[in-house]
């Protein structure tokens, strides 16, 4: 898994932005009390399900390569010259 400048921040916003898509495709599973962990796996999983990230093979679908793929996917919507890009 190759880094990326800025992965926490990015993986940050993609938090911020996977929450609001589920919430627009009408999920209503995240509460005040849900960890960001939990949130990064179940907007994962709906990212897969949507066919917007490819799935990590089995063996390697753990916390920490499910952030890297929401940095990823948030990396190629944000617009060019947003901040985190640089």
């Amino acid at each position: 898994m190759k880094k990326i400048k800025n992965e926490v921040a990015l993986s940050k916003k993609a938090i911020q932005v996977g929450e609001n898509y589920a919430l627009k495709r009408g999920y209503a599973g995240f509460s005040a009390t849900m960890s960001a962990n939990e949130k990064t796996e179940a907007i994962y999983r709906l990212l897969v399900l949507d066919k917007l990230v490819v799935a990590l093979p089995a063996d390697k679908e753990d916390l920490p390569n499910m952030k890297h793929k929401l940095a990823l996917w948030i990396q190629k919507i944000l617009p060019k010259d947003d901040p985190l890009l640089t």
